[in-house]
C-alpha cells in the first residue's frame, strides 16, 4: 500500500481510537456456518472488531493490517475482551498472508485482487473465506471508496472462478447501511 497508505490509516485509527464497533451483522449472521474451534485469519482487520468475535468464539485468531496503529488498539480490544489475538503490521502488496492453514479468512473492506489465489490455497479442506467490498454502484450514493477501491458489478464471482473454491453465498446489493456491496462467502474443496 506504501507509506502514504500506512500514514492514512494510522491518522484514521488514533482518531477513531479504540475500536467500539461492533462485528458487521454480515459476518455475524453467518454464525451457523463458521467453525467454534481453529485457526481464523483477519485480512485488513483494522481495529480488530471482526477479529475479537472470531477469538469469542473460541478461534485463534490471527489479524494483519497496514497500519501499526490499527493493530495496536486491536490488541488492546482483544484484551479488553479477554481473548488472545496475535496482530502484525503488513502491508499485503508486499509481505505474504500469514501461513495456513486457515479455517476462516475474513477479508471485509479490502480489495487486492491478487490475493484469491493465496486465500484458496491458504485455506485448510472445508475452510470457509468471507469477503464482502463495496461495488461501482456503490457511486452513486457515495463519492468514497473511490473506483480504484471498488469492484466491478459481477466481479466477486470472476475472482473465485477456478479457484478450488464451492461458492455458498454470492449477492449484491443495497445495504440497510446504505452501500451497495458484493458479499462472497466460499469454502474450500
Amino acid at each position: 500500500m506504501g507509506d502514504a497508505d500506512r500514514e492514512r490509516w494510522d491518522a484514521r485509527y488514533r482518531e477513531q481510537g479504540p475500536c467500539a464497533a461492533a462485528p458487521s451483522a454480515l459476518v455475524t449472521a453467518l454464525d451457523d456456518l463458521l467453525p467454534r474451534r481453529g485457526r481464523a485469519l483477519d485480512v485488513a482487520g483494522g481495529a480488530g472488531r471482526h477479529a475479537v468475535w472470531l477469538a469469542r468464539r473460541g478461534l485463534d485468531v490471527t489479524l494483519v493490517d497496514v497500519s501499526p496503529v490499527g493493530v495496536d488498539l486491536a490488541r488492546a480490544a482483544a484484551a479488553a475482551a479477554g481473548v488472545a489475538l496475535d496482530a502484525f503490521a503488513l502491508d499485503l502488496e508486499r509481505d505474504p498472508l500469514p501461513g495456513g492453514p486457515w479455517d476462516v479468512i475474513v477479508d471485509f473492506h479490502y480489495l487486492q485482487r491478487d490475493l484469491f489465489p493465496a486465500f484458496a490455497r491458504l485455506l485448510a479442506p472445508g475452510g470457509v473465506l468471507v469477503f464482502v467490498q463495496p461495488t461501482r454502484t456503490n457511486l452513486e450514493r457515495h463519492p468514497r471508496p473511490g473506483p480504484a477501491h471498488l469492484l466491478d458489478d459481477g466481479e466477486a464471482a470472476r475472482l473465485a472462478a477456478g479457484l478450488p473454491l464451492e461458492v455458498l453465498r454470492l449477492d449484491e446489493g443495497w445495504l440497510a447501511e446504505g452501500r451497495h456491496e458484493a458479499r462472497l462467502v466460499a469454502r474450500r474443496a
